[in-house]
């Protein structure tokens, strides 16, 4: 009982404390309890100081927070843009390349008398090569077998068989491919085909090369015109090496074609072919 009445006359005490404490901080300049603010004031500074120094590290921390908030928002949102920023910029590169594909194609059409027929890749052979490939284009279109098909890069081979809708193309890098090529420089006939070997790297062989034919890594490969099959100039691609074996009266060559036939997709068909086929695929 003693302690409790204890606790009770202490707690009392200091709440009296407070209120006076109170009572001569808010007072008027001209108030009696003015002097003791003055003195309660001095020691009470310090700590006046530490709360003030305290509340302005919280203020400054909530305001970091906030600041770090509002920079993810905008970091977010700046990601979005330049990611469709990024989306624009390839599709204006791809816009830009089949500008330039449209112009060479164009420039085949000035430079032979025959029809060009534009085409798309619709399907391929297994392999990652576009050794066999279907268009979608057919004996409806025009197509007969033999025509030969290009890109804007150069020579991609020859239609295989027609359907009425489709086609399909056998492409130079295929071993049953066969053209009679020129070489650019020194203008000697060759005979380029697909090798089983080489058309896993996309590459072709210049065969029949006999000693008196000067040939060099570098020099442009391109189509004779000698035959009904393919129209003369059309390019084909460019030496990257010659093997010359010993004891053997002609030696070969490598050919890296101009066509990229890893990653072909647009081709156009020039109509001078042989018969049409019934069948669609």
């Amino acid at each position: 009982m003693r302690r409790l009445f204890g606790n009770k006359l202490f707690i009392i005490s200091v709440v009296l404390v407070l209120l006076f404490v109170l009572a001569a901080m808010t007072a008027g300049e001209n108030s009696r309890l003015n002097v003791i603010r003055n003195v309660i004031s001095v020691p009470l500074k310090p700590l006046q100081t530490g709360i003030n120094a305290i509340g302005g590290k919280i203020k400054d921390t909530v305001h970091f927070f906030k600041d770090i908030r509002t920079a993810r928002a905008e970091n977010a949102e700046l990601k979005i843009k330049i990611r469709e920023m990024e989306r624009e910029l390839e599709k204006v590169h791809r816009l830009q390349k089949e500008n330039e594909n449209l112009k060479k194609l164009l420039s085949f059409k000035e430079q032979y008398t025959q029809e060009i027929l534009a085409c798309n890749i619709i399907s391929k052979d297994a392999g990652n090569w576009f050794e066999i490939f279907t268009i979608d284009r057919g004996s409806k279109d025009g197509v007969k077998t033999d025509d030969p098909v290009i890109n804007a890069d150069g020579l991609v081979g020859r239609v295989s068989r027609v359907g009425l809708l489709s086609s399909k193309v056998i492409s130079i890098i295929d071993t049953e491919s066969s053209v009679s090529a020129r070489l650019s420089k020194t203008r000697d006939l060759v005979i380029l085909r697909g090798d089983a070997q080489l058309r896993t790297q996309g590459l072709c062989r210049l065969d029949y090369i006999t000693p008196d034919v000067e040939v060099s890594v570098g020099d442009k490969v391109e189509t004779s015109g000698l035959n009904s099959l393919y129209p003369k100039g059309i390019i084909i691609g460019e030496i990257i090496q010659v093997v010359k074996n010993e004891g053997q009266f002609d030696y070969y060559a490598i050919v890296k074609p101009s066509v990229d036939f890893r990653r072909l997709e647009e081709v156009a068909v020039i109509k001078i072919g042989g018969e049409e086929e019934g069948d669609d695929e």
